[in-house]
């Protein structure tokens, strides 16, 4: 039979915690290993540089461009670095005219394409397509000037086949869609049909004018679709959301027309609509149903990668002006190791004190906030290079920061338990049931700080911007970090260290002795009970400061019993008072 009860409990923890330490190194040595990422964790740009890009405008002729389109463009250039997994980036402007973007580290590829694709995102109709990767057509080829065709009549619609006129199948003929590419305008007249290509398959389209503006996405997310009867499948599909009333009724004329022609043929190109992305195609999913509320989904062989590529495409595609990159550079450390070394010079006074604080309040009791401490700085450092890893997260300065000032605040969650402890200790107790009665009381403080913390943190993370968010992040995961370190190896090594001769003794350098406490057992032997005169004694001498902060940290129930009890003793000592009064008149 297993063992059960609170020492076994605890050992069963501080396995689980270590099992965890462990699988958090087996993790980071893996992507070590396969040269994935590195021991350290990534840094941000105030601490290791990274790359500059000035992204100038595009407008024809002389155009200004307005304070409110290039704030849009920040801010939506913004949301496209910061969905990519780019962290501590900073975009700005520059002369009312340039945006400037500065990226720790060297950009990838992907990441660079996505600040190039500034042009507009919309939605054109297909008029024609081809259904297998298509070249240009050589020129012997090509349809003679004669049999090219010519528009019967203006088009009705942006579908219509009337949109199709000889230039516009010449340029048809001659683009070619797999290497070597034909360059093509990466603008175009919204007003206009154009040819473009599809770079995921190779295919060629020719698109009808703009039906429905990138500008008129509100949102757009990816995951598992549903099927028929409510159940999670397997395949991945976009959900998107346009802005009421102008992009909902504009899907809903286009989406009417499209279905039909679904339903007459669903292989017809022209059932297609065209997601377009500076020129180039993103997908052209067929129109399967009317949209009348303005909430699309589109479906197709997505992986969980290209769901969430084209969901950021979508929710970040929108920029009310194009861009070129002017200038690529890379750029030095703006704060540099100098400043580095000093916050962490900081952070390691900051630590000595409370490691001395603890040894001199707590004796040998103040090495478990050490060790405590030591293991929430294990737990946060695997935690940041992890998600360095997976995440691109970058620690900053700020970050830095962040944590130096979560080493008061896992400082503070030890002493309110040890001080709980201490409380019941002077109250009789033993020490295994101080232990536990003191835990059950300050596991609510400590769970109460914590969620402050965690919620402020949170709200800081999402009301900010810049570098003020590595400070909330790295707050907010150390107050995890401590609610881990508290529950899974603080509470359990107490438990385990008063079962032991040493603690559970009471021994001088404990920092547990009954006898410097001050505590007066209930039970005085030979019948005798502590009496409330020598409860009231606990609080005398060198305990006064200690009953201080303890009634300090005392709840409203606490309190309220607390009266309550002395209101009890009051009155006995009352009670006992006028029958000595009434004896002595009887003797009278």
């Amino acid at each position: 039979m297993a063992r059960t009860g609170p020492a076994s409990t605890a050992r069963r923890t501080l396995l689980w915690l270590a099992a965890l330490i462990i699988a958090c190194t087996l993790a980071v040595g893996g992507g070590v290993l396969a040269g994935a990422t590195t021991w350290a964790p990534k840094l941000g740009l105030d601490l290791e540089g990274g790359t500059q890009m000035i992204l100038a405008p595009k407008v024809e002729g002389t155009s200004n461009i307005a304070a409110e389109q290039l704030d849009q463009a920040v801010s939506i250039i913004r949301q496209r670095v910061d969905g990519s997994g780019v962290s501590e980036a900073q975009i700005s402007t520059e002369g009312g005219r340039n945006v400037v973007v500065s990226m720790p580290g060297k950009p990838t590829d992907e990441e660079r394409n996505l600040i190039k694709a500034s042009a507009n995102m919309n939605f054109r109709p297909v008029i024609a397509a081809t259904q297998a990767p298509t070249g240009a057509v050589p020129e012997a080829e090509r349809t003679a000037a004669d049999k090219l065709p010519v528009p019967t009549a203006a088009p009705l619609n942006a579908s219509d086949p009337n949109w199709v006129d000889a230039a516009l199948m010449k340029q048809f003929e001659a683009t070619s869609c797999i290497a070597p590419l034909t360059e093509r305008p990466t603008t175009s007249d919204a007003n206009k049909p154009i040819v473009s290509c599809e770079p995921d398959t190779g295919f060629k389209y020719i698109l009808g004018p703009v039906e429905v503006p990138g500008k008129w996405i509100k949102t757009a997310s990816y995951g598992l679709q549903s099927g028929a009867q409510g159940a999670t499948t397997n395949q991945w599909s976009v959900q998107l959301t346009l802005e009421k009333p102008q992009g909902a009724d504009a899907f809903k004329t286009v989406t009417q027309r499209l279905y039909a022609k679904y339903l007459a043929n669903p292989n017809d190109p022209q059932a297609r609509f065209a997601i377009v992305l500076d020129d180039s195609i993103v997908s052209a999913p067929a129109s399967q149903a009317v949209i009348t509320d303005g909430q699309s989904s589109i479906t197709g062989n997505f992986t969980e990668a290209s769901a969430k590529a084209l969901s950021d495409q979508l929710k970040f595609g929108s920029l009310p002006i194009s861009f070129e990159i002017q200038s690529e550079v890379q750029i030095s450390a703006t704060l540099g190791l100098q400043q580095l070394e000093m916050g962490l010079l900081a952070g390691l006074i900051g630590l000595g004190l409370v490691v001395i604080y603890s040894l001199f309040q707590y004796r040998a009791l103040g090495l478990v906030t050490i060790f405590s401490l030591v293991i929430a700085g294990v737990l946060t450092y695997l935690a940041i290079v992890l998600l360095g890893w997976a995440e691109n997260y970058r620690l900053s300065l700020a970050g830095v920061a962040g944590i130096i000032v979560a080493i008061g605040q896992t400082a503070d969650s030890f002493i309110v338990y040890f001080e709980r402890v201490r409380d019941e200790l002077r109250d009789g107790r033993g020490l295994v049931a101080a232990v536990e009665n003191g835990w059950e009381r300050a596991k609510r403080t400590i769970l109460a700080s914590k969620a402050v913390n965690v919620l402020a943190s949170l709200v800081l993370y999402f009301v900010s911007v810049g570098s003020v968010k590595g400070f909330a992040f790295t707050l907010g995961l150390t107050a995890v970090a401590d609610l881990i370190v508290v529950f899974m190896f603080t509470h359990p090594t107490l438990q385990l260290l008063a079962r032991t001769k040493f603690f559970g003794e009471g021994h001088s350098f404990s920092g547990l002795d009954p006898k410097q406490l001050g505590a007066i057992p209930l039970y005085r032997g030979a019948g005798r009970f502590r009496t409330p005169e020598e409860t009231a004694a606990v609080v005398k001498g060198k305990n006064v400061r200690a009953a201080g902060e303890a009634e300090r940290r005392q709840t409203i129930a606490e309190r309220r019993l607390a009266a309550k009890e002395a209101e009890m003793v009051g009155s006995k000592g009352a009670g006992a008072a006028k029958s000595e009064s009434s004896a002595s008149k009887e003797s009278k």
